[in-house]
């Protein structure tokens, strides 16, 4: 059986998604009939909800005679994980560019990691039928960037197919507009190649991901790179260490239980399997991600996947507020390092250390929305647990240099706004490496950024450019460290005793402050209940209830007004907090806390604080 192996590579909502979908139901796998739910690779509720694409997933479409195993990647750089060892599955990949947006951020990041694993692109320049849309435009920045990633002649060569995926169409050529998605199928046999894998010698495959069924246990994803598996047989599981042989008493024998192949959305379960093709396979509990799997009388090890290092760190920590223990269903010290450990299986990127405290955990990864898609996870799950403020990782040149990461940001704006945004930028270490018009009428700058000084700058940027600006980052380079940066410029309303949030008191408040809570909300002493307009905390009662008396009515109430209350998010409240704060995870709510509750030792704290920094 004739087969391709391709990664489907994009900025984040760029259609890659919907491409697939599309691909899916001409193909033939859904019925012309069969409803079928938008975006159906986004399986996960949290992708749903977002629109993003978090964990990637296997299909398969028969286009012909050869089956084509297609890898749906996510687009943001935070994830970078999943898209690393995705690639090293495949022989090629589409790279999809937005006809309006052209290449933006993590469109270069992905790319560049398809290049170097000398992977054929076919580029797909999709939403050509919108009325910005610039195809020729961008045709030209696609090739501009396969030159500054130092693409080889022969990806340099790569075919453009320019599409509609809402619409289901694609054409080699801007003068026909119409029809179906045979020329991007037709694009992907003539360019991407079959694998270059051996069918007739002994058992090897790379475990690229996992997945885990309550009836058979772990399930180890990956492509066969040579040779045959059937079930029944007795294979080996070759420990982490450079490519090679192994010796026999290193390595873990096990048998094949049960062998998946993929076909449209299903696992369809298969007696045998042969080289190039991806499978899944069940019946070995110690198998990891980076492992090889070999036949036991040829154990030698393949090279591992490379992922590159966190740059951020957080701090979990057990839930220890006055309100632990009320909605959640794991809650103890075990029960959190049990579950990080278990995230660590599949999450690849992700790192988990312990610290000097017991119940606390420091949990790095590649940015705030892979540590918040955790977070939020865990929450549904049913934790409960106190995230600390991010901290970027550090590291130390040869010449005793402190280095800390920096971000690409690209920047889209009006072009009204723009001096705004560079005066933000300034402060915050931002150095400008571009400025130009787009064709939408709005101006795109382009900065290098310490990731630090990113902190708590997208609400802020959101609220300078009205919601009209967009920001993305992907991780750049280690470089010099910046200096000191300032933090949130405005202090918080702290709550300074227990109880219930009355609309008389919130009225009083809400002109010095911005509420994050509503009437009737439960409050904690030490709770943050609000930002306030200037610098510096404030202690206030937010059970305070109006006293009445004959002259005070309490129908006077009906005339209190009250503004809405900001949303806290897992991202926004990431971005605000200081380091004397932490963030109080629940899965029915998420509150911002003082470490310290009592108000005379939070002062004692800080005036210790003060002096040592003098």
């Amino acid at each position: 059986m004739s087969i391709r192996n391709i990664a489907i590579i994009a900025h984040v909502d760029h259609g890659k998604t919907t491409l697939v979908d599309k691909m899916l139901r001409q193909a033939g796998v859904f019925g012309d009939h069969e409803e079928v739910q938008e975006r159906v690779m986004d399986s996960n509720p949290l992708e749903r909800e977002r629109g993003i694409t978090i964990l990637s997933k296997n299909t398969a479409v028969q286009w012909g005679p050869v089956k084509i195993n297609i890898v749906d990647t996510p687009g943001h750089a935070d994830f970078g994980g999943e898209v690393e060892r995705i690639l090293r599955m495949v022989d090629g990949v589409l790279l999809l560019v937005d006809a309006v947006d052209g290449p933006m951020p993590q469109t270069r990041f992905v790319t560049r990691k398809a290049l170097e694993l000398g992977h054929m692109p076919v580029v797909v320049v999709n939403k050509v039928d919108r009325d910005a849309a610039r195809p020729a435009e961008v045709h030209d920045e696609v090739l501009e960037l396969l030159i500054d990633l130092d693409a080889s002649d022969g990806q340099l060569d790569a075919p453009f197919v320019y599409a509609s995926a809402l619409e289901g169409w694609a054409s080699t050529t801007l003068a026909v507009r119409d029809g179906n998605l045979e020329p991007l199928f037709e694009a992907i046999l003539s360019h991407v190649p079959a694998p270059a894998a051996n069918a007739d010698g002994p058992f090897q495959m790379l475990v690229s991901t996992l997945d885990h069924s309550p009836y058979v246990g772990r399930i180890a994803i990956g492509r066969i790179e040579r040779g045959r598996v059937r079930v029944g047989e007795e294979i080996a599981l070759l420990p982490f260490g450079p490519p090679g042989a192994v010796a026999e008493d290193e390595i873990e024998r096990a048998r094949v239980m049960k062998l998946f192949s993929f076909e449209g959305l299903k696992r369809i379960e298969v007696s045998s399997a042969e080289a190039g093709d991806i499978v899944a396979l069940a019946g070995l509990e110690g198998v990891e991600v980076g492992k090889t799997l070999t036949h036991p009388d040829s154990p030698e090890r393949l090279r591992g996947i490379q992922v590159e290092e966190p740059t951020l760190s957080v701090d979990f920590r057990v839930n220890d507020s006055p309100f632990s223990g009320r909605a959640g269903k794991f809650v103890t010290t075990r029960q959190l390092r049990e579950r990080l450990i278990r995230e660590l299986e599949r999450n690849v990127a992700l790192r988990v250390t312990d610290t000097e405290e017991t119940d606390t955990f420091q949990v790095s990864g590649r940015g705030e929305l892979h540590l918040s898609i955790l977070m939020e996870t865990m929450r549904r799950e049913g934790y409960e647990f106190q995230v600390s403020r991010p901290r970027v990782i550090t590291r130390v040149d040869p010449e005793g240099r402190r280095l800390e990461p920096y971000e690409e940001a690209i920047v889209d704006v009006p072009q009204d706004m723009v001096g705004i945004v560079m005066e933000k930028m300034g402060p915050r270490r931002g150095d400008v490496l571009e400025i130009k018009p787009t064709a939408t009428g709005s101006t795109r700058l382009r900065f290098r950024i310490p990731a630090r000084g990113l902190f708590g700058y997208r609400s802020e940027f959101l609220t300078d450019t009205r919601g009209e600006g967009t920001l993305n980052h992907h991780f750049m380079e280690y470089g010099a460290w910046a200096g000191p940066i300032a933090g949130r410029r405005r202090g918080v309303l702290v709550a300074d005793r227990a109880g219930e949030s009355v609309a008389y008191a919130l009225f009083n408040l809400q002109e010095r402050a911005t509420m994050f809570i509503a009437p009737g909300v439960s409050v904690y002493r030490g709770m943050i209940v609000g930002e306030h307009v200037r610098p510096g905390d404030l202690d206030v009662n937010v059970c305070k209830g109006k006293k009445l008396t004959n002259m005070r009515a309490a129908g006077a109430d009906e005339n209190v007004r009250l503004e809405p209350p900001r949303e806290l998010t897992l991202e926004l409240a990431l971005e605000f907090i200081e380091e004397d704060e932490l963030i109080e995870v629940t899965p029915d709510a998420l509150r911002l806390r003082k470490r310290e509750l009592d108000a005379t030792t939070r002062k004692k704290v800080q005036k210790s604080v003060a002096s040592q920094e003098r």
